[in-house]
């Protein structure tokens, strides 16, 4: 088993296909779109330093084992011949000790990982965070979101309004993003 500080996850087409701007890369070609995502990754891992694995469907590749790269920081996988880029996520989720988010929008993969302990997050929101994090410097980022948490303590009162603990304790996984 692997053990990492914060892992993030990424179902690569996904998170392509559910992005007004990234679709318009994959439109031109899929290997497009995987270079354009994996910029952006590039560029959030510089703000952030987290540890990103992006996980793409290998198609109809005749790899009998994984596909593996690395952009900069990025750790990139194509799924074998056969296996799908899900069923990689869910190997790589359930092998992984520590906070890992998946980022994707779909439901089995959101619900095995919410089984497993894990923080899914869907790719709309991922792509939100990923362009507040390149658009802002990120000294501005961490006070932004220190006024944030603020704003949230003093609003709720009385435990009948507070989130369940492991809604409490995915929305802190969230927020470190």
């Amino acid at each position: 088993m692997q053990v990492l500080s914060m892992l993030i996850l990424i179902d690569g087409y996904n998170l392509i296909k559910q992005s007004d701007s990234l679709r318009r890369y994959d439109r031109k070609s899929l290997e497009a779109g995987r270079k354009a995502l994996i910029a952006r990754l590039v560029e959030y891992e510089k703000k952030k330093s987290h540890s990103i694995t992006v996980v793409f469907d290998g198609g109809n590749s005749d790899w009998i084992d994984e596909g593996r790269d690395k952009e900069g920081k990025i750790n990139i996988i194509y799924s074998r011949y056969g296996e799908r880029a899900d069923d990689v996520i869910k190997r790589i989720a359930a092998q992984t000790m520590g906070e890992v988010i998946v980022v994707s929008s779909d439901r089995e993969i959101s619900s095995f990982v919410t089984k497993l302990g894990k923080t899914p997050l869907t790719s709309p929101e991922f792509e939100t965070i990923i362009n507040q994090a390149i658009r802002l410097p990120s000294r501005l980022i961490s006070t932004i979101q220190k006024n944030e948490s603020h704003e949230t303590q003093f609003k709720k009162k009385g435990p009948a309004k507070r989130l369940p603990r492991a809604k409490r304790k995915a929305q802190a996984k969230i927020n470190k993003l």
